[in-house]
């Protein structure tokens, strides 16, 4: 019987979990408030040696954003030593971090749409009040 997923996914899948923890309870923000950090999304390399892994900010500016993901790039080995100890590998990927801005634009997008219904909505209650 064949398996329902490969090993990368199954590698994907917990390092998305334990990464998600580890920035959670672990990590330490420095930089301004504290913005809400999600996991996104983990793609790992078919070799297992390295592993994209991309964020979510939410509640922060793009400058502060840019920053954060700047200061996860300067932890990833602290992150990735924390990862080595929960993972039972005999190598850990490489972590690469990428900012995922696509949940947020697809928020904007939908805001858009809409606040153009609203509006439509509202012309066609005036032109049939005119009529």
């Amino acid at each position: 019987m064949a398996r329902e997923f490969s090993r990368t996914d199954r590698v994907a899948q917990q390092v998305h979990k334990e990464v998600a923890s580890i920035l959670q309870n672990e990590y330490k923000h420095r930089v301004g408030d504290m913005p809400l950090i999600t996991i996104s999304d983990v793609e790992v390399s078919r070799d297992l040696a390295h592993a994209k892994i991309f964020v979510t900010i939410y509640g922060a500016e793009e400058a502060e954003a840019k920053a954060h993901t700047k200061q996860l790039v300067d932890s990833k080995g602290f992150i990735r030593s924390l990862l080595a100890k929960r993972l039972r590998m005999r190598s850990v990927p490489d972590l690469h971090f990428f900012r995922d801005d696509s949940i947020l634009e697809g928020m904007r997008i939908s805001n858009l749409v809409s606040e153009t219904i609203a509006k439509d909505e509202e012309k066609k209650q005036k032109d049939e009040e005119q009529d």
